[in-house]
């Protein structure tokens, strides 16, 4: 009897192991980060199609790893809570710490320069107070009013070349996208170091300052800013 039960309590355990043995649905999950989406703009975000969008994102429901509501001929997906975004991390920890292959992997998308070198989480918490230090959300402004660091310029990252005269020298940017695989914040980077302005990229993105505690504000600016 005791050696059914434990089998059923990992019977259970591996309904969340199968339901991440997808890199589609860990991308999902991954995009889900930013916040509550439809399946049309997942399937954009995501770059999959919208037929298998659909179909991963019941694999991740039966799961209860994605919780959705209904507002008219439209279904919007999240997280189930913030355990499911803790559990991704320790498993994005893991896998990078384990897996060379991986860790070679983030080399061939960000590159070691020294110039890329991330500012932690532990580190923009404390510099969120310093004039001299400018925080920019490269992502969409939808996904900036779902949520973003405290005091943080929207700048879309399709709109950083046009705002590049507009923004001071004599500080330094701080940039950060999504997640820690999204390559938005190196290439802002290279982008603004090449044009005299220091700066660095965030480490692991938004959903690594919200992982580690970090506050949060919605909404749109209250002012415009160099975009």
């Amino acid at each position: 009897m005791t050696d059914f039960v434990e089998l059923q309590v990992y019977t259970q355990l591996a309904r969340i192991g199968k339901a991440l043995a997808s890199p589609v649905r860990l991308r999902l999950l991954d995009v889900l980060e930013a916040g509550e989406s439809d399946v049309e703009s997942l399937s954009v975000a995501s770059g999959v199609g919208l037929k298998n969008t659909s179909a991963q994102l019941q694999q991740l429901r039966n799961a209860n790893l994605v919780s959705t509501r209904r507002q008219g001929n439209h279904v919007y997906y999240r997280l189930s809570g913030p355990e499911v975004s803790a559990c991704i991390g320790a498993l994005q920890h893991c896998a990078e710490t384990r897996l060379a292959e991986l860790r070679d992997a983030i080399g061939d998308l960000f590159g070691d320069a020294e110039e890329l070198r991330p500012v932690t989480v532990e580190e923009l918490r404390d510099r969120l107070s310093d004039p001299g230090t400018i925080v920019v959300d490269l992502r969409s402004a939808q996904e900036y009013a779902q949520g973003h660091v405290p005091g943080a310029i929207s700048l879309p990252a399709a709109d950083l070349s046009e705002a590049l005269g507009r923004i001071p020298r004599d500080v330094e940017v701080i940039a950060y996208c999504q997640g820690p695989y999204c390559v938005l914040s190196p290439h802002a980077v290279r982008t603004l170091r090449g044009h005299g302005i220091p700066a660095r990229p965030l480490d692991g993105g938004i959903a690594r300052w919200r992982r580690g505690g970090g506050a949060v504000e919605t909404g749109e600016e209250a002012e415009p800013g160099p975009a």
